[in-house]
């Protein structure tokens, strides 16, 4: 599938996070969420930019209320092991069949060391208290990332 484009209603989900709790989109209707893809808990990159986040929640909260919510194909177990161990306080939602991140347009051909193989394209949708999609970033470089969601998400007031 395609990437879902800035302007389109935001694909609705129903994920469990670290902690077994349901999380559904439809939940956070009228306000902004972050919802951001990253490929595989515990690595350097992904570890850095979920840190990155976790130490602006504050500021995303003054933000307009704005939620922050991860998402990989790993299972709970995974998350609840990367949330720990790097106190990461919101929700790291388990995509473990790829449903969402299919929806999404994530889920792409990807290639290392001359091996093709599916995996997810690190993406951040920002999607408006309405729920569609305000912005996307692609294949995101993490360092000030969440630095550059916050700022957009301050353009949305």
């Amino acid at each position: 599938m395609a990437l879902i484009e800035p302007g389109k209603k935001a694909p609705a989900f129903t994920l469990k996070d670290q902690a077994g709790v349901t999380h559904k989109l439809s939940q956070y209707a009228g306000r902004p969420v972050v919802l951001y893809f990253y490929p595989k808990d515990n690595t350097p990159g992904c570890t850095t930019e979920s840190c990155d986040f976790q130490a602006r929640l504050p500021k995303f909260a003054k933000a307009g209320e704005a939620v922050v919510l991860g998402m990989s194909i790993l299972d709970e177990k995974s998350k609840a092991k990367f949330a720990n161990k790097h106190g990461l306080t919101f929700p790291l939602l388990a995509d473990a069949d790829h449903e969402v991140a299919d929806k999404y347009g994530v889920w792409q051909e990807k290639m290392r060391y001359g091996r093709k193989y599916m995996g997810i394209v690190r993406t951040t949708f920002l999607i408006d208290a309405a729920g569609k999609v305000a912005k996307r970033w692609d294949k995101v470089r993490v360092e000030g990332h969440a630095d550059e969601v916050l700022a957009a998400l301050k353009t949305l007031q």
